[in-house]
């Protein structure tokens, strides 16, 4: 098995990293992907730290050492991305030599430049941003995100793009269903445009086993234009917790395989490949 979107006590998960490291041996895992959330500037609860950063980098890095030959361990992040504000990808990439990064919209900036976190555990906090940033007005807002993950893809270079639909964790059915006309023609241009730079999309079970929402990110409709387009996805669990590495991905390898999808992208010895997802995930 495999996970590439895991958070250790770095930014907001909870244990150190050789913890993941154990979990992982014990559940035959044979690669695991730290990814922390990019340094950020300016203060929050989840990033890694400025001042952490190198010895975040240096700790995975010794535990390649440590583990090679049983466990293959990758260094990455969970790159932000916020207009004007963010490090470029590119740069992050090179100074900390790191293996790949995940780029990720948590934070929605508005015509202002003020930004609305959509993320995090409680459902008030997306509520009162959508008032505050947006006037309430859940279009606006929703187009946004949109567009700013289109903007990411426009104009940073990166390998996987995470839980792409998270706009809807909090929604929860209230201001907008997936299936209205403007809402399908969001998705279906950012899914047109990740076809084009061939990012990888990754498939997120963390809503789900959270109790956050009842899809997985994206969503079963999103996963069957995946399927047409032929878009490599890639299975994770967006781990904050030892004990969640591998936390619905059965479930998962079934819904993928019932929406088309015959295979997942690891990291091999040759870089990003294909395997089927019978050869990844235990559906049995």
């Amino acid at each position: 098995m495999y996970n590439y979107h895991t958070h250790s006590r770095f930014s907001d998960g909870s244990a150190e990293p050789v913890d993941y490291v154990y979990e992982a041996l014990l559940q035959g895992f044979t690669s695991l992907g730290f990814s922390e959330h990019s340094v950020l500037p300016f203060d929050n609860t989840f990033a890694l730290k400025l001042e952490d950063e190198l010895l975040y980098c240096n700790t995975i890095n010794e535990l390649k050492k440590q583990y090679d030959g049983r466990l293959h361990l990758l260094l990455a992040l969970e790159a932000d991305f916020i207009p004007g504000i963010s490090e470029p990808f590119s740069s992050s990439k090179a100074r900390l030599s790191l293996d790949y990064i995940i780029g990720s919209v948590h934070l929605v900036k508005n015509a202002k430049g003020e930004l609305w976190f959509i993320d995090g555990p409680r459902r008030e906090t997306y509520d009162k941003g959508l008032d505050q940033f947006f006037s309430g007005d859940i279009r606006k807002g929703v187009t946004a995100y949109w567009h700013q993950i289109n903007q990411m893809l426009e104009e940073e270079v990166f390998e996987i793009i995470g839980h792409l639909d998270k706009i809807k964790m909090h929604n929860q059915e209230r201001w907008f269903r997936e299936d209205e006309p403007w809402y399908s023609d969001l998705v279906n241009e950012t899914l047109d445009l990740i076809s084009e730079k061939q990012v990888i999309v990754e498939v997120n079970t963390r809503g789900i086993y959270k109790g956050r929402c009842p899809h997985l990110f994206p969503g079963e409709h999103i996963l069957r234009r995946l399927s047409e387009l032929n878009i490599p996805v890639m299975l994770s669990s967006d781990a904050h917790q030892p004990e969640e590495l591998s936390m619905y991905f059965k479930e998962a390898g079934m819904i993928l395989q019932q929406c088309g999808l015959k295979s997942l992208t690891v990291f091999g010895e040759n870089g990003w490949q294909q395997k089927a997802i019978e050869d990844v995930v235990q559906l049995i």
